[in-house]
């Protein structure tokens, strides 16, 4: 049956990955609307709401390692559904919730679990597992789910949260989550063995390197010993935490608080968030295009050196009758994680195509140490002095700061030496 079909099965497999990771990119985004229609019916303050989001961007991050693992053991099918069976008892339970400690289990934890399983680890073991070539643009389109997530359901659920509740939004997920969860039972495949196929782009005779079959958590508790024996690994680890700082969990949880702040109504404030979705969508594939023909290096520098300049004058954007945001929301969304193909790029440079879903999916654990650090952080700095001005400018010098760090990236492959390896004679 594949062998009839006009093209390779590989780019079913893309498609389905591509709207999982956009429902899950859905999923994400909701805690930027929810802060302040939970604040106000239960009284949480803003610190407390964002600790339970920590929590989710802190799992969803240290699931991820853990998570290729277990696709390389049981299949990537088996994982994603999990993965989406956890976000759709994990959120809808949130609904019956009455304490914060519910929030933070709910939340913070089940839902945290499952979007570590529909997370850009996904997206690069697919990649590196079904195609040979164009593996920089197809990680960028897959890297834009993210920013396809947030045009699609910001603006959505935002509208649905200020016009029928936040209950009501919920719904809406859980539904087109039980959609997607037998789309994946039906189309999803493990790998082109499966389907008696060459991975696209490969020749026969081709070296095909296959995934470890070992422990799933010994292989990912190794991958991260010998990441740390790695100069790159930490320079990797480090760019990816001020990454995941300076977006997910400071812009992308604190956005629309921060708009409401200054008196700019919660739907323009997700309009923003959506804005920079599109944009993020250009740059991240267009980023994923240059990755394949630009050295990585420059391309990160560039990216986190104009991303800290812009948080360095986001707090005098702040104006309800100014454009100012707008454009803010443009130039910082072509930007937002055009990170990731250089990155990924880079990562499986250093460590070899077979092993890059767990290394990436442990720098992907640092970037998500981040978030939480500033999701929680910006919501403390908030709560203590009444703004966002030190936050926004803190993560600006930080991303700077990263720009210039990321010329001490090695460009040779590494290949690290077992603690216990004997030397050759």
């Amino acid at each position: 049956m594949t062998r009839r079909l006009p093209f390779h099965y590989g780019w079913i497999v893309l498609i389905v990955t591509f709207f999982t990771l956009i429902v899950a990119a859905g999923v994400r985004s909701m805690p930027g609307i929810l802060i302040l229609p939970l604040e106000k019916e239960f009284g949480w303050d803003r610190s407390a709401i964002s600790f339970a989001v920590s929590v989710n961007l802190l799992l969803y991050g240290l699931v991820g390692p853990f998570a290729a693992g277990l696709m390389n053991r049981f299949g990537l099918k088996r994982i994603m559904i999990l993965g989406l069976v956890l976000l759709i008892t994990g959120i809808l339970l949130t609904t019956i919730m009455r304490t914060n400690w519910e929030l933070v289990v709910l939340w913070g934890i089940m839902v945290g679990f499952g979007s570590g399983m529909a997370a850009l680890v996904l997206g690069a073991t697919v990649v590196n597992r079904w195609f040979v070539t164009h593996r920089g643009l197809l990680m960028g389109i897959l890297t834009a789910s993210t920013a396809t997530g947030q045009i699609v359901f910001l603006p959505l659920l935002a509208s649905l949260t200020e016009k029928e509740g936040w209950r009501n939004a919920v719904y809406t997920v859980a539904i087109v989550l039980g959609i997607l969860l037998p789309t994946v039972l039906i189309l999803m495949k493990d790998s082109p063995k499966q389907m008696d196929l060459l991975p696209y782009g490969a020749k026969e005779g081709d070296a095909i390197p296959s995934p470890p079959g070992g422990n799933p958590f010994l292989e990912a508790i190794n991958a991260l010993r010998e990441g740390m024996r790695s100069k790159n690994f930490w320079l990797l680890a480090g760019s990816f935490f001020i990454c995941g700082a300076s977006t997910n969990g400071l812009v992308g949880t604190h956005m629309v608080p921060a708009c409401s702040d200054h008196g700019i109504p919660e739907v323009r404030a997700a309009s923003l968030l959506a804005l920079m979705g599109l944009c993020d969508l250009v740059g991240t594939v267009g980023s994923g295009w240059l990755s394949d023909r630009v050295n990585n290096k420059i391309l990160l520098f560039a990216y986190y050196g104009l991303r800290g300049f812009s948080l360095l004058l986001l707090p005098q954007a702040f104006d309800p009758e100014s454009d100012k945001l707008s454009l803010f929301a443009v130039f910082y969304g072509l930007d937002w994680i055009a990170t990731v193909p250089p990155t990924v790029a880079l990562t499986a440079k250093t460590f070899g195509r077979e092993k890059v879903g767990m290394m990436f999916g442990w720098v992907v654990a640092f970037h998500q140490v981040g978030s939480a650090t500033a999701a929680y952080g910006a919501g403390y700095l908030r709560t203590t002095q009444g703004h966002y001005d030190n936050a926004f400018m803190l993560a600006g010098a930080l991303c700077v700061i990263t720009a210039v760090s990321i010329f001490a990236i090695s460009t040779k492959k590494e290949i690290a030496i077992p603690e216990n390896a004997e030397l050759a004679t």
